[in-house]
């Protein structure tokens, strides 16, 4: 009893925790990572069909299917998306499936030594048993192989720019976000990963001043230098005429920077767009939060701030949201999202490869899908995040401990003094020798 429990139960801890490490690096919560660890099932299955029979082996993977998606539910309080589901389940069935056609294979010799009174039908077993063992082969081989390329396939594709043309995005920032730091020259030149992603939406042209904004209706403002009176005036009037604004104004900016002080390149340390800002509705707070703290919004989608402020006595064209860190002002015809800190797009505080800002899957917030929609593009949404460490910890405790009565319950119905009952496999028959005189 205690051997088909651990038997039952073990499989779907082992799948579980072997996807945690991808799930730790970034954060997101997607069955989908659990896809590759899904294959350990094959040798379970295997197994358990040799000495529990079939139905054991798919009671198993059943309960590692469930171990995963409560624990894709519990860490972030989330239904999983529809999509990735799928693709798990296709990946659980095709690793079982495996596994089972492994297991059924059997010796042909041993099997025939165990029936040596059936003499006549020993030449038509040798005829049949090695085909029909190498397609159960087959089979199996096939199925691990098409659960591999489900793997493979069900990955979310990396960005790539919109066909056609792309409207034009103006950025205007004191923060290096197209050239590199401690290089000087040509060499210098290069996009920061938040500007590599939106290229594939925008066609992004660097500005220096409110005055060079020409035809452009979508603008970047990210902790810009000071501007004077007719620059301020003319970024309002550029606004109130129908463009389109994000401002990342940072009351005290933690964007780690090796130039020295004095240096023209460093950005301003303090946003010198307090007094704009509360002409277009809205307050900024002079102080900032401490440290870094993961701020999720309403509608599920994650931002990391780094000693990010807020806002205070909105006017009756803005609303301030996600708890006071974002608003969002009608000016004019036009209209402009601020957002109380400007290390958001600081690419250590929502990518985790930075040498792959096209590839979703390396996100750790939802840092570009926001920037693109407030500036009015849309980037794949639907991310679930984990809410918290330890809510993290306890979605796995409570997992294992599904899995754990899941797998109580197989042994109750599975058991060795059931498994014959609830076996796919056929029973062997026996036959008594007659005796003599019979």
């Amino acid at each position: 009893m205690l051997r088909t429990l651990v038997l039952l139960w073990l499989p779907g801890v082992l799948v579980l925790l072997c996807g945690l490490p991808g799930l730790l690096a970034t954060g997101q919560v997607d069955p989908r990572g659990w896809m590759l660890p899904v294959l350990v099932l094959v040798p379970v299955a295997a197994g358990l069909r040799r000495h529990r029979g079939e139905a054991a082996a798919g009671w198993a993977g059943l309960g590692a299917a469930g171990m995963v998606l409560c624990c894709a539910f519990l860490a972030t309080g989330r239904v999983p998306a529809l999509e990735p589901v799928l693709w798990f389940l296709a990946a659980v069935f095709l690793a079982t499936v495996a596994g089972l056609s492994f297991g059924a294979l059997r010796a042909p010799a041993k099997a025939l030594e165990r029936d040596k009174w059936l003499a006549t039908a020993r030449s038509r077993r040798l005829n049949w048993a090695p085909a029909f063992a190498g397609a159960r082969q087959a089979m199996g081989v096939g199925c691990a192989l098409i659960a591999l390329a489900a793997w493979w396939f069900a990955k979310e594709p990396s960005l790539e720019p919109v066909p056609g043309k792309r409207p034009q995005l103006a950025v205007i920032s004191g923060l290096p976000l197209f050239w590199r730091e401690g290089q000087q020259g040509f060499s210098a030149k290069a996009d920061a990963p938040i500007i590599t992603v939106l290229r594939q939406r925008f066609d992004v042209k660097p500005v220096d001043s409110p005055l060079g904004l020409g035809r452009a209706k979508r603008l970047l403002l990210a902790q810009p230098r000071a501007f004077s009176m007719d620059e301020l005036v003319a970024l309002h009037g550029w606004i109130s005429r129908g463009g389109t604004a994000l401002i990342l104004a940072d009351p005290q900016l933690r964007w780690p920077l090796d130039l020295p002080l004095g240096d023209r390149r460093r950005p301003p340390s303090v946003t010198l767009l307090s007094a704009m800002i509360e002409v277009l509705g809205v307050k900024l707070l002079p102080n900032a939060g401490a440290g870094e703290v993961r701020h999720f919004l309403g509608d599920g989608r994650m931002l990391t701030l780094y000693a990010a402020s807020g806002f205070e006595r909105a006017s009756a064209n803005c609303r301030i949201l996600g708890r006071g860190r974002v608003a969002r002002c009608a000016v004019g015809r036009g209209s402009a999202t601020i957002v109380a800190d400007a290390d958001l797009i600081d690419d250590r505080l929502w990518l985790a490869d930075p040498t792959a800002p096209l590839d979703p899957a390396q996100w750790t917030a939802d840092t570009p899908q926001f920037v693109a929609q407030a500036l009015g593009e849309a980037l794949p949404d639907g991310r679930r995040w984990v809410r918290s460490g330890d809510g993290l910890v306890g979605a796995v405790r409570w997992a294992v401990l599904v899995g754990f009565f899941w797998a109580a319950l197989g042994t109750a119905l599975l058991g060795s003094w059931n498994g014959a009952r609830f076996s796919l496999a056929r029973p062997r028959l026996t036959r008594q020798n007659p005796g003599k005189g019979d």
